[in-house]
C-alpha cells in the first residue's frame, strides 16, 4: 500500500526536478555575436520598452541611434549605441547609451556612457 503512494510521488517529483533543471539554459539569450544590424534592431528595440514602461520620456520612441560600435568594458567586448535626442532641453540627458552584450542582449542604459 504505501508503494503505491510513494511511487507516484517519486515520479512526479523526478518530473519537476527535471524541468527545472532545464529551465536555466538558453533561455532567450542569445551567445553567437550578431551583426551591427541586429544590435542596431535591439538597442531600438530596448529604447521602445523604456519608453513604454515610462522609464524614458515619449520623445525616445521616434530616436534611431546616431552610432552603433563595439568597446570595451571592464575587460569584456560590447555592443554600445549612442541616442541623441534634441528635444530634451537638460543636455546631460540628451545622449542615450545603450549596452549589449555581443549576442545582442541588453545589459544596462544610461546617460553617462560609463
Amino acid at each position: 500500500m504505501q508503494l503505491k503512494i510513494l511511487l507516484p510521488g517519486l515520479f512526479l517529483s523526478l518530473c519537476s526536478a527535471t524541468a527545472m533543471a532545464g529551465s536555466g539554459h538558453d533561455h532567450g539569450h542569445s551567445h553567437a555575436p550578431v551583426n551591427q544590424a541586429t544590435a542596431i534592431t535591439n538597442a531600438t528595440e530596448i529604447v521602445a520598452s523604456l519608453v513604454k514602461r515610462n522609464k524614458l520620456d515619449e520623445s525616445w520612441a521616434s530616436i534611431m541611434p546616431s552610432s552603433i560600435e563595439k568597446k570595451v568594458f571592464k575587460g569584456d567586448l560590447e555592443w554600445v549605441a549612442v541616442f541623441v535626442n534634441d528635444k530634451i532641453t537638460d543636455t546631460d540627458k540628451r545622449k542615450l547609451y545603450v549596452f549589449l552584450t555581443l549576442g545582442g542582449d541588453y545589459i544596462a542604459a544610461n546617460f553617462t556612457g560609463e
